[in-house]
């Protein structure tokens, strides 16, 4: 578990389910991850990210009252990507939060984690290129652009717009 002023960042439980599904399930938030995915989808996301343990990728949880708003952590690049096998750091945070900064607290809590208990010199993040909010939480953390690293997508090859994808990196201090 880490904890960050506003933010507890834990594995997943049973209880956290129905929070998450809602926000898998909302288009505007899943927009540039492929769209909504139903329940059975989402589970099938929660046990991959179990497997990534210790890296951990788990839920964001306000500590002032216990409410599940994200989802972030650590995993190993995608397969078929510039950053496959590469540390990979990732977040969503519900549609009703944005705009509070919880994103870059939540990343910024697993960046000081992957520092002290990671050998890596280096973490990235991908997104699509249209999505500016993700970049501009890249921006906020300190990564840099790493244009040379920027590629299309192979989860979507039907659609150029959201298959267009950059890459951002930041280096161990």
């Amino acid at each position: 578990m880490i904890e960050t002023a506003r933010l507890i960042l834990r594995p997943p439980t049973p209880a956290d389910h129905a929070a998450l599904f809602a926000m898998w399930g909302d288009p505007l938030v899943t927009a540039d991850l492929g769209g909504p995915k139903d329940q059975a989808a989402c589970l099938a996301v929660l046990e991959r990210h179990r497997g990534y343990a210790p890296l951990g990728f788990g839920v964001v949880e306000r500590r002032d009252d216990g409410q599940v708003i994200g989802h972030v952590g650590l995993k190993p690049g995608a397969p078929d990507t510039p950053i496959a096998g590469l540390l990979e750091i990732g977040w969503m945070i519900g549609r009703d939060w944005w705009g509070g900064g919880y994103a870059p607290e939540a990343a910024a809590g697993w960046l000081d984690w992957a520092w002290a208990n990671r050998h890596e010199a280096a973490v990235y993040a991908i997104t699509g290129r249209r999505n500016t909010a993700s970049q501009r939480v890249m921006d906020r953390l300190g990564m840099r652009h790493v244009p040379e690293m920027d590629f299309l997508h192979p989860k979507y090859p039907d659609d150029p717009a959201l298959a267009d994808s950059v890459t951002y990196r930041i280096d161990r201090p």
